[in-house]
């Protein structure tokens, strides 16, 4: 049996089909389109951007049943959660592609993410696991137990888009730039404590950059020497260096900070990056749902 999730995110909309493999997932395919939904001044997303979406989404489940996928998900994240007019976004997609969108709150987007990450080991590790998931709208983090689930949680809203769109000007951005995100982040962040945790799994876009940029080397250090290449020449001269998308490289700088500061209050245990995270938690209850 196949199952599919399309995740309409801040930054990305993606398609993720997989089908079930022992007690985690195999993937058939896993596709990803930018496309940022940043809401007007008043509020509300653009008209054009809720016709783009709906496209993508029709796309992803046209794809998604030609591959065989019996049951497929749409859920919406921070974006179409803070948006005044999100409703006109799900019902476009709905109009569109015949799916139902699953606006999920920060609760049920940190307990996915906290499933989806675990599903990736083939033996889920022993203890209590933190989870980062750096979002383009919001951040999770979460810990809990391969037996018991979640135990803990915050939904912050902060994310690559958000501070990006808030603070960054300059290409590339600027010392005062990073500044003034790192200081927004610290009022975030400010009492936030996680449980203590053997090792935390960061998923999610800036993640999974950061994995790729420094060739999978994942020490206090590296966030920094990402960061240098990032605001020492313009977007496309770094995206080009380190491999990346020129869009995820405009935003990777917030996203860098934000995964900073939350290993930071996660005690900078062991960090490891993984493939899995919400999309998977999404595909993993709808294989149950359906066995």
């Amino acid at each position: 049996m196949r199952c599919a999730c399309v995740d309409i995110g801040s930054n990305t909309t993606r398609l993720l089909v997989a089908e079930r493999s022992g007690d985690g997932l195999r993937e058939v395919v896993s596709v990803r389109r930018f496309a940022r939904l940043k809401p007007a001044p008043d509020g509300d997303i653009p008209a054009e951007a809720i016709a783009r979406i709906a496209d993508l989404v029709t796309a992803h489940v046209a794809m998604a049943r030609k591959l065989g996928a019996t049951n497929v998900r749409a859920v919406a994240t921070a974006a179409i959660r803070q948006a005044s007019n999100g409703g006109e976004l799900c019902q476009a997609v709905q109009r569109a592609a015949g799916v139902t969108v699953e606006v999920l709150s920060g609760q049920e987007e940190a307990a996915l993410a906290f499933e989806g990450a675990l599903a990736t080991f083939d033996q889920p590790p022993e203890g209590v696991i933190g989870v980062i998931d750096v979002g383009g709208g919001s951040s999770e983090l979460v810990t809990g137990t391969a037996g018991d689930g979640v135990g803990w949680f915050a939904s912050l809203a902060v994310g690559s888009g958000v501070l990006t769109d808030r603070h960054v000007r300059s290409d590339p951005p600027s010392l005062e730039e990073l500044a003034a995100i790192r200081a927004d982040i610290e009022t975030t962040l400010n009492g936030v404590a996680p449980p203590a945790a053997r090792l935390v799994l960061a998923v999610g876009g800036s993640a999974t950059s950061l994995a790729g940029a420094a060739g999978g080397e994942l020490a206090p250090e590296t966030i920094a020497r990402v960061l240098s290449v990032l605001i020492a020449e313009p977007r496309a001269e770094a995206a080009r260096r380190l491999g990346l998308h020129g869009e995820r490289t405009k935003l990777l700088p917030a996203g860098l900070l934000v995964l900073e500061a939350a290993w930071e209050a996660f005690g900078r245990m062991p960090l490891h990056v993984v493939r899995g995270g919400l999309r998977e938690g999404v595909v993993l209850r709808a294989l149950a749902e359906g066995s």
